[in-house]
């Protein structure tokens, strides 16, 4: 119990504050999302792609399984993209390997679209470090080669962009 004094007519009030006990939180299930995919417990290839600040950390697992990115199918990962489906299959596709291998991959930095260049660039290093001869195929699709163009740095003195003029004195 408390005692509030009253500004405007300078009378106590009696304040009684309620103590809550604890409850058991409840979760709820719906929220939750089940992690069972199939990956072999096979011998697997590792590569890592890059584009711009994005990396993407691939394993390639021999025999049929499921393709999981940061935990999720990547079909759910890469949602928002117009054409993902295409661009992440385009190394299977180009090889013949649809189907046959199993794949995981944490990818992290820039954005989404970044990290889809980045999990592609992944996927074509580790098809060619499990068979060399589909090198053939994947380099001139473009898919071995690093995409170097970044997002270019602000300089000093500049109001804030990579390219802004500096402001000249009108008088």
């Amino acid at each position: 119990m408390a005692i509030r004094m009253n500004k405007k007519s300078g009378k106590a009030k009696k304040v009684i504050k309620k103590i809550i006990t604890p409850v058991v939180a409840v979760k709820k299930k719906g929220v939750e999302v089940e992690k069972n995919f199939k990956i072999p417990k096979t011998k697997y290839i590792e590569a890592i792609g890059r584009r711009k600040v994005a990396t993407a950390r691939v394993r390639i697992y021999e025999g049929q399984g499921d393709f999981v990115v940061n935990g999720a199918l990547v079909s759910d990962y890469f949602t928002g993209l117009r054409n993902a489906p295409a661009l992440y299959m385009k190394p299977f596709d180009l090889t013949g390997n649809k189907g046959k291998f199993a794949v995981t991959a944490k990818v992290s930095g820039s954005g989404i679209n970044a990290q889809l260049e980045a999990l592609t660039n992944g996927l074509a290093k580790a098809l060619v470090a499990f068979n060399p001869e589909l090198r053939t195929f994947l380099k001139p699709a473009g898919l071995l080669t690093r995409d170097d163009r970044m997002k270019e740095t602000r300089k000093m003195g500049m109001g804030g962009k990579a390219r802004r003029k500096r402001q000249s004195p009108k008088r």
